[in-house]
């Protein structure tokens, strides 16, 4: 899934927001924090989206999407991809 710049935005000033109110760590620059904050968002969508293609790729042509085979194989196909990838 890829988010709009916007959206990215929201999510980081809401992550921003709750480091600063519930004291989590100490922000010497919010403009930094944010800009950080947008990359590792991008990049987590990102790969998200990469092992959703790899996981439906993986997927035998038989199994009906939706279904309860296609759901446990999907996330099993999902999780082995991640692991691949060592996240």
């Amino acid at each position: 899934m890829t988010l709009s710049e916007g959206r990215l935005s929201f999510l980081s000033h809401a992550i921003l927001k709750a480091v600063t109110a519930d004291r989590l760590g100490r922000i010497r620059s919010e403009r930094l924090f944010l800009a950080e904050a947008k990359r590792v968002l991008s990049e987590g969508f990102s790969l998200d989206e990469r092992l959703d293609q790899l996981a439906r790729g993986r997927m035998p042509k038989r199994v009906v999407p939706g279904s309860r085979e296609w759901d446990v194989l999907y996330r099993r196909y999902y999780e082995e991809e991640r692991r691949k990838l060592g996240r």
